[in-house]
């Protein structure tokens, strides 16, 4: 049973409290009763999230945290206490802790910050460190030229962002090589550039995401051309977005941006 990940589990009993799952070597946990969907029976499988409670033993959930054990996400602090920060982590009776030593600099209650999510074997339990790269770039990076990739944007410099790719390996996406701004704690598709020594990764944005930019662009300024600027901006609902320039959101924000760096676009 992987603690700290998804676990297909088959139901094993019922008790007044929930009832027990059990993998395929007849290791059982715990489902408690307020997350039993529907009318599960005897032998049905079903896919949980096994983390350890407050006393250390192993409970399941049908909760989704923002990440599991091996990814890195940003996530608030909701309290600070002599252990450390305790971070919201998508479940509603389980917080996840960065302990003061995993701390780059001092967390305040409310701030978001990238952490990497660990099991700490010494303990057993899951907790999270916002040190992550010495979790990342542990192996070899077996990427070919173009390869696509996901990339968690974490910092914004002068010579370009920060990522992390596939939660594996410190990446650069170069400030030249940006078609529109990026958004820190955004995750995006980019392909592999080339592989350094250090084994960090050089990125590039994908081509077809440049295309698909570049024609909501051109929707958005022939849209102002015919109809005026009232209530194009940032502001605009994703579902207006979708019914006007048949996009997302995302492209939607990223078309703007290119068009107020061209200076085609006056903010």
């Amino acid at each position: 049973m992987n603690i700290g990940q998804y676990n297909k589990l088959i139901v094993s009993r019922f008790v007044d409290f929930g009832l027990y799952l059990v993998d395929e070597q007849g290791n059982e946990v715990l489902l408690p009763a307020r997350y039993i969907d529907g009318d599960p029976v005897v032998g049905d499988e079903i896919e949980v999230f096994v983390y350890n409670d407050s006393e250390d033993r192993p409970v399941a959930t049908t909760e989704k945290p923002f990440a599991t054990v091996g990814q890195v996400a940003f996530l608030q602090v909701s309290d600070v206490n002599r252990f450390g920060a305790f971070m919201d982590w998508g479940l509603s009776c389980k917080n996840l802790l960065v302990p003061f030593r995993e701390q780059r600099a001092t967390m305040r209650q409310g701030g978001v910050y990238p952490v990497y999510v660990y099991l700490d074997h010494a303990s057993g339990r899951i907790v999270a460190s916002a040190k992550i790269e010495k979790f990342l770039g542990n192996t070899f990076p077996r990427y070919r030229r173009g390869d696509r990739v996901e990339a968690l944007v974490v910092q914004h410099s002068e010579i370009g962002y920060k990522v992390v790719v596939d939660n594996l390996f410190v990446g650069m996406i170069y400030e030249s090589g940006v078609y529109a701004p990026l958004v820190v704690g955004e995750t995006i598709t980019a392909y592999v550039n080339k592989v350094r020594p250090d084994n960090k990764i050089d990125l590039t944005v994908s081509n077809s995401s440049r295309d698909e930019v570049e024609a909501v662009a051109e929707s958005i300024l022939d849209y102002v051309n015919s109809r005026g600027r009232d209530g194009i901006d940032d502001t605009l609902s994703p579902d207006r977005v979708k019914e006007l320039f048949g996009c997302s959101k995302r492209v939607y924000k990223q078309a703007l941006g290119h068009l107020y760096k061209t200076s085609r676009l006056a903010k």
